[in-house]
């Protein structure tokens, strides 16, 4: 098997996991979202420690401002693409928090002085369009999902800038480190304002929501080092495909046409914007050479 395809399988593996993550979500529907994020980064903190004390790493890193920054704005994407899988159906849900590499390239523009050409900006425009077909054709969305839905996009996008500015100086396990660090102390207190306690199966699936959201995240890494970014990061979009596919097996979640289509969209868009971005890529290696 190629590096390439390794990748390709890898990127498979971490959005199967990743659609298993947001399943669980839904199915502890009972339980609050800031208990949820508490036993996540819990069981994250745990491994975290283990692979850093084996590798002999400083958990706490050098550059600890932009990674306490880093922890708060993945943390409030989680809290917010939580309560959307508890509210709306698993893939619509999962397709208005996978608006996140537009907000990254944006506020790239900003934060890494990335480049963004009329075409992709087009192609954001796509997406956005999806956007609004998707809540206006479906009654169980409403506005305030759809708010909450970019939103999330938006923070997220602001915690990958941090990252692709850490990539440079911090291990990936400090990185992923800081977002427990950051949500342990903050989820411990909320938790325990609304705190709800498991019922017997409940505690088995909060064990499998950690567990599927650090395999999601290994087996993302392992993609991005076997193939390069630009050539996985479209495979992420199954995680749409599999959120249909379990939404619809277990919960008997349906759409009309039209949200199909606007979900088709918003996929388009921003794999399209993908596409550009590794042609330009290639266009300057071309120039260089």
């Amino acid at each position: 098997m190629t590096l390439h395809a390794r990748g390709v399988l890898y990127m498979l593996l971490a959005s199967f996991f990743f659609a298993l993550m947001s399943l669980l979500v839904k199915l502890l529907v009972n339980l609050p979202v800031p208990e949820l994020i508490f036993f996540r980064a819990l069981i994250s903190s745990v491994l975290c420690l283990w692979g850093m004390h084996r590798l002999g790493i400083h958990p706490l890193g050098s550059n600890r401002r932009l990674l306490l920054f880093r922890g708060l704005a993945g943390a409030l994407s989680l809290a917010q693409g939580f309560w959307l899988v508890q509210e709306i159906p698993l893939a619509a849900a999962t397709t208005l928090t996978h608006l996140s590499p537009i907000f990254t390239t944006l506020i790239g523009i900003w934060f890494v002085k990335e480049k963004v050409t009329l075409v992709q900006l087009a192609f954001f425009g796509l997406s956005f369009v999806g956007v609004v077909m998707i809540q206006g054709f479906d009654l169980r969305i409403s506005p305030l999902h759809l708010l909450v839905g970019v939103t999330a996009s938006f923070t997220m996008g602001l915690a990958y800038n941090c990252v692709r500015k850490l990539g440079k100086s911090e291990h990936p396990l400090v990185i992923i480190f800081w977002f427990p660090l950051v949500c342990l102390p903050l989820t411990a207190v909320w938790s325990a304002l609304v705190w709800v306690m498991p019922q017997g199966i409940e505690w088995l699936y909060l064990l499998l929501l950690g567990i599927c959201t650090q395999l999601g995240q290994y087996f993302m890494t392992r993609s991005y080092q076997h193939a390069e970014i630009s050539k996985v990061a479209i495979i992420n979009y199954t995680e749409v495909l599999f959120a249909i596919f379990l939404g619809l097996a277990l919960f008997g979640e349906n759409f009309n046409l039209l949200t199909y289509l606007g979900m088709t969209l918003v996929v388009a868009g921003v794999v399209l914007n993908v596409f550009v971005k590794q042609d330009a890529r290639h266009n300057r290696k071309t120039l260089v050479s």
